[in-house]
């Protein structure tokens, strides 16, 4: 498929150049926004990103670089956000440009901290964005894996079906299949449980628990997730599909999950400013967790592996207690 209108890029780690990648085998050029002057130049000069996924070569006569935010959005029909949650507010600040006519994509999988809104939401909000207009990406689906070009799948959910297929033809391509879906609030909440349950299933393994204790953790986890995302927005899902179940397996095993990662480090024994200190990477579960546990305050799902990570990482609980605590709730 040949892509049409203009799209725009917004970010410069490895997710944004993972689909960065992908809008390219269906668009003749994008238009491609990092905030760092010094990066587009490093960028220009390799013909890659010179800090994510640097084995990605590009074709810089295709891409439009943008360092100021107003003009990448002013100029594209599409934008699709692709920077970590934690800092989307602080990007946005600069934001003059009326985004209600735009197509607006979401490929972040967390919640706005403070605000305790996920992505779409705050684009509602805060910028106008009509809910029909809004569409999130979700996997499973790890950019290490699209830069080497194995077989992956990703789900795009949005009100406007329509327009959700449209995103979809944007992203497929030889070795990425996509799917759709109106599920939006689901998707989106259920992308920020995936990346708590990822770092307690790395806590369990920095602790030295085996497969099989994985295996039931993550077992619950998938109940969890489906009681709380049924108590927030209630609908006809499948939660075994991929978009769910799937994105679940993925980040709570691989070792390219960050999440999963952070996890480790926590259960071997680091701080958690020591554990991300030494990552130099986001786990947007870190700060998934303090959200979706401020959230379900209100709707008191219950919820015990979320309430362990969140001892740990903000109470200081002691690891190995909270999960021999933890395990007793399983079946």
């Amino acid at each position: 498929m040949n892509f049409q209108g203009k799209v725009a890029i917004m970010g410069g780690g490895s997710w944004a150049t993972a689909i960065a990648k992908m809008v390219l085998n269906n668009t003749k050029e994008i238009n491609w926004y990092m905030r760092r002057k010094d990066r587009i130049e490093d960028f220009k000069r390799l013909g890659h990103n010179p800090a994510y996924l640097t084995g990605i070569n590009f074709d810089i006569n295709r891409i439009n670089f943008y360092s100021n935010i107003n003009a990448a959005i002013k100029n594209s029909d599409v934008i699709i956000f692709v920077t970590p949650s934690p800092y989307m507010k602080q990007h946005l600040k600069k934001l003059k440009t009326d985004m209600s006519g735009k197509l607006v994509v979401s490929a972040i999988k967390g919640i706005v901290p403070d605000e305790n809104l996920i992505v779409s939401e705050y684009f509602s909000k805060f910028y106008n964005v009509p809910f029909d207009q809004i569409a999130v990406i979700g996997g499973p689906c790890h950019a290490e894996e699209v830069a080497l070009e194995r077989l992956s799948y990703l789900t795009i959910a949005c009100n406007n079906i329509d327009r959700a297929q449209q995103v979809a033809h944007l992203l497929a391509c030889r070795y990425v299949k996509t799917t759709t879906s109106n599920d939006v609030f689901g998707l989106e909440y259920s992308s920020v449980l995936k990346n708590v349950y990822a770092i307690a299933s790395g806590i369990c393994y920095g602790l030295k628990y085996g497969d099989n204790f994985q295996a039931v953790l993550v077992s619950n986890a998938i109940q969890e997730m489906a009681r709380f995302v049924e108590a927030v927005s209630p609908d006809h899902r499948s939660i075994c599909d991929s978009a769910y179940l799937g994105d679940l397996l993925v980040t709570a095993y691989s070792h390219f999950s960050r999440n999963h990662t952070f996890g480790t480090m926590i259960g071997k024994g680091y701080s958690v400013k020591s554990a991300q200190i030494e990552m130099e990477m986001v786990a947007e579960g870190f700060y998934g967790t303090k959200c979706i546990h401020e959230i379900n305050q209100r709707y008191k799902v219950n919820m015990p592996i979320l309430d362990a990570v969140y001892n740990i990482l903000y109470d200081k609980k002691m690891p190995l207690i909270e999960i021999r605590n933890l395990k007793d709730t399983f079946r």
